[in-house]
């Protein structure tokens, strides 16, 4: 479903990424993982679109990402892309609802079809009662919850996630870890998941290494 060539990245004389090949399949769940500094954020963003490579290939299935630039390409990663953060970057002024109707606003639909979204996948995550709760009256794990709904409401091929659970206390952790999984099987989610975390790594379907700017290793 995606698949990178030979991806290059520097900042100024800092060489992060220096040649990544890899290929993700549709409705899989990967782990990136590696020492801080060895290029897994900047991968992902690279793959997410938020920033761009110096050279290098990114495909999803027949789109070739180097030719949208501009608005096509902010089109594009919004219909397409899902983004889980650490920090959950709610916008603390409006509610949950509103929170997870954004996305879904900014891609042009009506405040009933993005409500109505946004409202079934809020109970599919078990926050129903949380609709009108604005993030400070949210715990971290339902913040988090909000978060996840937010990157789903408009229906994108692929979820990336950056240290998802590297915020939330180990209860709250399982559950989101459970939680993608549950995703992939219920909504046929392809899942890039950025981790420090070993027990997420470790179910994932496959673990790609980087170090130094290369995948050393796959498993």
């Amino acid at each position: 479903m995606i698949s990178t060539t030979g991806i290059t990245k520097s900042y100024g004389d800092l060489k992060v990424l220096k040649g990544i090949d890899i290929r993700i399949e549709d409705k899989e769940v990967v782990a990136i993982v590696g020492a801080s500094g060895a290029g897994k954020t900047t991968l992902l963003q690279i793959i997410g679109t938020l920033d761009r490579p110096d050279g290098g290939t990114i495909f999803y299935n027949d789109s070739d990402l180097s030719r949208l630039k501009g608005r096509s390409l902010a089109a594009f990663r919004n219909n397409n892309i899902g983004f889980v953060f650490q920090f959950h970057q709610l916008l603390p002024e409006f509610t949950a609802l509103e929170n997870v109707c954004i996305p879904a606003y900014i891609a042009g639909k009506s405040k009933t079809e993005a409500e109505n979204r946004a409202t079934e996948l809020l109970g599919f995550l078990n926050l129903t009662e949380r609709l009108e709760h604005k993030p400070s009256e949210l715990s971290g794990g339902e913040q988090q919850r909000v978060a996840v709904a937010r990157a789903l409401v408009n229906n994108p091929s692929v979820i990336l996630a950056d240290e998802p659970s590297g915020n939330l206390d180990t209860e709250n952790k399982n559950e989101l870890h459970k939680l993608f999984f549950k995703l992939r099987d219920t909504f046929g989610q392809t899942i890039i998941i950025v981790t420090h975390d070993r027990q997420l790594a470790g179910m994932s379907d496959r673990i790609l290494q980087i170090k130094d700017g290369l995948i050393v290793n796959e498993s």
